[in-house]
């Protein structure tokens, strides 16, 4: 995720660089350690700070690592987020592009519905009619009706999303 916090041993020549303390990690909701490292997961009143720890451990004078891609902003945005709670202070609300919309969360419902439909090799009348009600899909000639563009619309976009799509939600992208 692009608003994770890589953070590394500090250079050398970095002694007066902010050393890791246990109570840096206070509020640790996930920890998982693996071989590139630890992902941390720690609460925060105004949304969660995720942490990538490359080879860091408690004592350890740190950096961040703050790679130069699309993401550079939203990495940044994190990094300040986290200084300011190690710091003391409220490391403040998390950027509205990390946080899914009630309705574009609403939407990635149906998706899965409708994905869940489109494997079991229903059709798109099927599929809307799981999701919208035969009320709905009766209103309107099937063939002239927005329910079925949006249906298909869902199935197109729910495909895309599992075939790697998902990726531009955790970057967050919409």
């Amino acid at each position: 995720m692009p608003y994770s916090v890589i953070l590394v041993p500090a250079p050398p020549s970095f002694t007066n660089a902010r050393r890791l303390v246990r109570s840096d990690l206070v509020g640790e909701l996930f920890d998982h350690g693996g071989s590139d490292g630890r992902h941390i997961l720690l609460q925060a009143a105004l949304g969660a700070h995720r942490i990538w720890l490359r080879d860091v451990r408690i004592g350890t004078n740190l950096a961040a690592l703050i790679p130069l891609d699309d993401n550079v902003l939203l990495r940044i945005a994190g990094l300040l987020r986290l200084q300011r709670r190690l710091g003391g202070g409220v490391a403040g609300p998390v950027p509205r592009g990390w946080e899914l919309t009630a309705r574009l969360r609403q939407r990635l419902v149906l998706m899965v519905r409708a994905l869940d439909g489109h494997q079991a090799q229903a059709s798109y009348r099927e599929i809307a009619l799981a999701l919208y009600g035969q009320a709905a899909v009766a209103r309107y000639p099937w063939k002239t009706s927005s329910i079925r563009g949006q249906t298909i619309r869902l199935v197109k976009d729910a495909v895309f999303t599992m075939e790697g799509g998902y990726r531009r939600l955790l970057r967050g992208g919409r």
